[in-house]
């Protein structure tokens, strides 16, 4: 750990009464202790879903299920999270080891928004939810300066590109793989590659829609690893 904790503790405005909590949640799995903060961050996970998903349901009265799910999916991810570490500059407490280190690990997009869950995941475990929305939603408000449908919603192309660019620096692209039907009734298949690999294709009405499709199951096969 680079800094003590004392830094940390403060920037979250709040102070871990078992110290062993937080230092399991900044344990990452190649440290070599018989812990890591695995566990921690699939708590931190459920829990910031929650917190969120009650945060936006309060703050946008009228928008619709879809729209809320849009925008949650646009805070609760990777780079939303990877934002949130930054800011509270959590790559400087983060337990690694030396090889993961000199990988570059404490720039780590993944790895910094797994930290941030653990985080919140045991906040969670020592004092509870109510606690955790407080210091998350801080978060959120400081980082994101205007909360808004239109400064929140992310395409599902422009989050896929976010998310390869934190983790490989690489811009996706999408390649025409077929178009059939006639021109007032025309459908496009389209692959989306990232470094020249085929990560999805889709379907659509329109070039832009099939893009949107691939995009979204790309950004689907990203986030759970299977690539």
């Amino acid at each position: 750990m680079h800094k003590s904790i004392e830094k940390l503790q403060k920037d979250l405005g709040y102070e871990f009464k078992d110290k062993n909590l937080i230092i399991e949640a900044l344990t990452h799995k190649s440290y070599k202790q018989p812990y890591d903060n695995e566990r921690l961050e699939f708590l931190g996970d459920a829990v910031l879903d929650l917190v969120v998903g009650e945060y936006l349901f309060f703050k946008f009265q009228k928008a619709d299920e879809g729209t809320l799910s849009k925008i949650r999916a646009s805070l609760v991810n990777e780079v939303g999270f990877d934002k949130l570490a930054r800011h509270l500059k959590l790559g400087d407490y983060i337990l690694l080891s030396s090889a993961e280190e000199n990988n570059g690990g404490r720039e780590k997009s993944s790895l910094l928004s797994n930290s941030f869950e653990a985080v919140m995941g045991a906040i969670y475990l020592e004092s509870g939810l109510e606690t955790v929305k407080k210091i998350a939603i801080e978060l959120i408000e400081k980082v994101h300066k205007e909360i808004s449908l239109d400064s929140l919603f992310q395409d599902y192309k422009t989050a896929f590109q976010e998310l390869t660019q934190a983790r490989y620096g690489v811009t996706p692209e999408y390649k025409v793989i077929a178009s059939r039907g006639p021109d007032h009734k025309k459908e496009f298949e389209i692959a989306v590659l990232v470094d020249g690999k085929e990560y999805a294709r889709a379907t659509g009405k329109s070039k832009k829609a099939a893009q949107q499709e691939a995009a979204k199951i790309a950004l689907d096969i990203l986030k759970k690893g299977k690539k």
